[in-house]
């Protein structure tokens, strides 16, 4: 049987190296510098450097389940995410993060299910988006909304970071919320001032995190769950 994977890797060697060495030789000799660190959903379909745009050492990548952030007290227990936020704010010095949740999501349609009793990690994992869940019974458009306000919700989290908070309060940090729509190549962006995700396509913002524009202490960002929704209950 054919090594397909092994023969992808061997054409990286021989056809895509080549063009880029110089620029990994650079990274080496004089360290990664990137600016962006980008927290995404490990779901296939989502290629962070397909969508920025990026290249190599542009971006610090962190991907787990559902695109979450755990909390920076350590309760829910430790974790890679948390680690990674740290080292990217006071070792990489990073100006943004990027939260990036996207249609068709797993991991926010599970929310509405049953685990497997099998999965207690992942049971326990999604503890981290259960806010975001909506007082309803799963529909697209709900499945759209808890993706996005899920998105939020981690954004309003990374404010716990004490790192994270204070720079954000400087403006030497800027978070930024992105809902990816898979079907149509569309990022819609999260506008902090609107409480609304807005297609990037017609955005003026690549995404406006918490606190940016409003009230420190003002509270939730992105609360839109209304009677509206809990009718047919």
């Amino acid at each position: 049987m054919d090594d397909e994977l092994l023969q992808r890797i061997r054409r990286f060697r021989t056809d895509y190296f080549p063009q880029y060495q110089g620029q990994f030789k650079d990274l080496v000799e004089q360290g990664q510098h990137p600016t962006t660190l980008f927290v995404g959903c490990s779901d296939s379909r989502l290629v962070p450097y397909l969508l920025t745009g990026a290249g190599p050492g542009e971006l610090f990548i962190v991907r787990n389940v559902g695109a979450l952030i755990p909390p920076y007290n350590g309760l829910h227990g430790l974790h890679g995410t948390a680690a990674a936020i740290e080292y990217a704010v006071l070792n990489l010095h990073i100006s943004r993060i990027v939260v990036c949740g996207h249609s068709h999501c797993g991991a926010m349609k599970a929310l509405y299910e049953e685990i497997s009793p099998e999965a207690k990690n992942l049971d326990a994992w999604l503890d981290l988006a259960r806010e975001a869940a909506l007082p309803v019974q799963v529909t697209p458009e709900a499945l759209r909304r808890t993706e996005q306000r899920a998105v939020v919700l981690q954004l309003e989290r990374l404010m716990d970071y004490p790192m994270v908070r204070e720079r954000v309060e400087k403006r030497k940090i800027s978070l930024h919320g992105w809902h990816y729509v898979i079907e149509e190549g569309e990022i819609h962006v999260f506008d902090v001032q609107t409480g609304a995700f807005v297609p990037a396509s017609r955005a003026e913002h690549s995404g406006t995190g918490p606190y940016q524009h409003t009230d420190v202490d003002g509270g939730s960002i992105f609360n839109e769950v209304d009677d509206s929704w809990y009718a047919g209950r």
